[in-house]
C-alpha cells in the first residue's frame, strides 16, 4: 500500500485486501451517524444563516444494516492497527451505542470519550428537546503502549493555569463547526461536506496519539481533513473515500499546502 494517498472505494474491502495488518500506528474515523432522512431545514434563520439537518445517501441504514455494518469496518481496522495504535471514532448520542459496543466487543481498552462542545450548533427547531450541541470522539486501543504525547498535548491545550502555565488538557473540547475559509465549498457556494471536521480536532488527535515518520488511517476521509493535518505535521497517511466529489477537493486541499 502507498501512503500519502486517498483510495476510492468501500473502506471495509479496501483494508481487507490492500492494508498490511498491523501496519497502522493511528486511526481517525469519521463514520456515517446514521441520522439522515427526516430532511429537517430551516431557511431564513437571522443570527446563523440557512440550516439543514444532514440527508445523505450513504448515512441512511435500518438499525440492524448499521450495527453490521459498524462490526465488519471496526473489525478489519483493528486487524490494521498496530499492537500499540491508537483507534479514534467520531460519533454523535445517535450512534455512540454502537461504537461503544463494538469496540468493546473487540476487545478495545477505551482511554476517553471526548466531548466536542460546539460552540455554534445548530439551533432547535423543533422546540421539543434541549439544544444538541455535543458530539463524541471516543479513544480506543488495542493494548498497553500506546503513544500520548502528554507535554505537546498540554502545550495544544487553550487552558491555562491561573498564574498562566500550561494546564492538563481534559476531554471537553471547545470549537466551534467548520466555517470562514477552512469550510470547502461547493460551486454554489454550499457547503460541499455536511459533515467536515475542524483542523483543531484532529490536530489534537494527531499530535497526541502519533509521531512523525507515523502511518495515520482515515476509512471514511471525506472532506480530507484527517490527511492535511497529518501531512502538515509530517505524518505519513492513508485515506478511502467513496464519493469522487470529495477526493477531488481533498486532493484540491492538500495542493493548496
Amino acid at each position: 500500500m502507498t501512503n500519502n494517498t486517498i483510495i476510492q472505494g468501500d473502506c471495509i474491502q479496501i483494508i481487507k485486501e490492500k492494508i498490511e495488518k498491523e501496519s497502522i500506528d493511528l486511526i481517525f474515523a469519521d463514520p456515517p451517524y446514521n441520522l439522515s432522512g427526516n430532511g429537517l431545514k430551516w431557511t431564513g434563520n437571522k443570527t446563523g444563516g440557512d440550516w439543514a439537518m444532514v440527508n445523505e445517501h450513504w448515512d441512511k441504514m435500518s438499525s440492524e444494516d448499521y450495527l453490521s455494518f459498524t462490526k465488519q469496518w471496526i473489525y478489519e481496522c483493528k486487524n490494521v492497527l498496530k499492537p500499540q495504535g491508537s483507534f479514534f471514532i467520531a460519533c454523535s448520542y445517535h450512534n455512540l451505542s454502537e461504537i461503544m459496543i463494538t469496540l468493546k466487543l473487540f476487545d478495545f481498552k477505551i482511554n476517553n470519550i471526548i466531548t466536542w462542545y460546539k460552540i455554534n450548533a445548530m439551533p432547535n427547531m423543533t422546540k421539543r428537546v434541549f439544544t444538541h450541541s455535543t458530539e463524541f470522539v471516543v479513544w480506543g486501543v488495542k493494548g498497553p503502549g500506546w503513544t500520548f504525547n502528554y507535554e505537546v498535548v498540554k502545550g495544544l491545550n487553550p487552558e491555562k493555569q491561573k498564574d498562566g502555565t500550561l494546564k492538563q488538557m481534559r476531554d471537553l473540547w471547545q470549537m466551534p463547526l467548520v466555517q470562514g475559509k477552512e469550510r470547502l465549498r461547493a460551486s454554489d457556494g454550499k457547503a460541499l461536506h455536511p459533515t467536515q471536521k475542524p483542523e483543531e480536532l484532529l490536530k489534537r488527535i494527531v499530535l497526541a496519539c502519533s509521531n512523525e515518520g507515523d502511518v495515520v488511517l482515515d476509512p471514511f476521509s471525506g472532506s480530507g481533513t484527517t490527511a492535511y493535518i497529518a501531512q502538515k505535521y509530517n505524518r505519513k497517511w492513508i485515506g478511502i473515500e467513496k464519493e469522487e466529489k470529495y477526493i477531488k477537493a481533498s486532493l484540491e486541499r492538500l495542493k493548496s499546502m
